[in-house]
This record gives structure tokens, sequence and C-alpha cells, in this order.
């Protein structure tokens, strides 16, 4: 494989997990009732968001590009109003995750302009993981907010940039 895919699928597969982590985090800092608050009916919980992301990682990855069924309830994910705890949620978003990361693993340098049908767009692969890492990070977004905004709390997931105590800049 060339050294220009393989820190691509490396990269996509590394994103897709650190931003699982921070999901994770956040999850663990709010309550059942939190995470499946809702402003208004317009809104997703972070719940919805969670099994919104499995379900995106599931269709797109696993089984658009690993070829496994596609067993996706796309309405589900935002119709939900509970039921399903953080340790549920955790479960199914890692487990989705190291399948898909597991597909990307494994990926040949042929099967990146490989074109595939998903969700009735047509992509190359590359383009579906590219999609998929956008779209993850994107809630992850929206789920770290909503977190900040019901615990008021510092997520801490950039400490590490703040201003030194010896008037260093940051990075």
């Amino acid at each position: 494989m060339k050294e220009t895919e393989r820190i691509f699928l490396d990269f996509s597969a590394r994103k897709l997990e650190l931003l699982t982590g921070r999901i994770e985090s956040c999850l663990d800092r709010l309550s059942g009732e939190q995470i499946w608050a809702r402003g208004t009916e317009n809104e997703n919980a972070v719940g919805n968001l969670t099994l919104h992301l499995a379900g995106n990682v599931r269709q797109w990855i696993v089984s658009g590009v690993g070829g496994l069924p596609d067993v996706r309830e796309r309405d589900a994910e935002f119709a939900a109003r509970g039921g399903a705890s953080a340790a549920e949620l955790k479960e199914r978003l890692r487990g989705t995750v190291e399948e898909a990361v597991a597909v990307i693993g494994g990926l040949s340098t042929e099967r990146l302009t490989e074109r595939l049908t998903i969700q009735k767009y047509e992509e190359s692969v590359l383009e579906a993981i590219y999609h998929v890492v956008e779209h993850f990070s994107m809630h992850t977004g929206q789920i770290q907010f909503a977190t900040k905004m019901l615990t008021g709390a510092d997520l801490g997931f950039y400490a590490h940039l703040k201003t030194a105590a010896h008037g260093e800049k940051t990075p």
C-alpha cells in the first residue's frame, strides 16, 4: 500500500477511536435524564446522536464498505426517547467503531477507488470513509456542546493547549 493511502486509513481509524472516547467521556458525565434531554422536539438528545452515529458508521463502513448486511433503522435512532443507558450506548458505539476500524484497517489501495452506493449516494470507498469521519466529528462536537450546557463542566479535552504558567504561548 502506498504511504499516502495508509496515512489516510490509519488517521481515519484513530480519529474515530479518539472521538468515541470523547463521546464516552460525555456520557459518563451525564445522568440518564440528561442523556435523553431535548430542549424542543426539533432537537436531538445526546442519546439520539449516539444511536445515530452507531447506525451511520455501521451502514456506511461495516455494511457499505465491509459488505455485511445493512440492518440500520435510521428513523428509530431519532425517535428514541430513552430506553438505553449510558453503558448500553457506549457499548453499542464502541462495538460498531471497533468493527469499522477493522474494516478500514483491512482495506487495500485498490479498494479506495471502488464505487459503492450507500443511502442512494454513489461514492468511492475513500469518500465513504471521509464522509463518516466528518459526520462523526460534527456530531461529537454537538454532544460535547450539549454536555457542557447540561453540566457546566470543562470537559478537559484541550487542557494541554492552555497557556503555560510561565508565559509560553499555546502551539
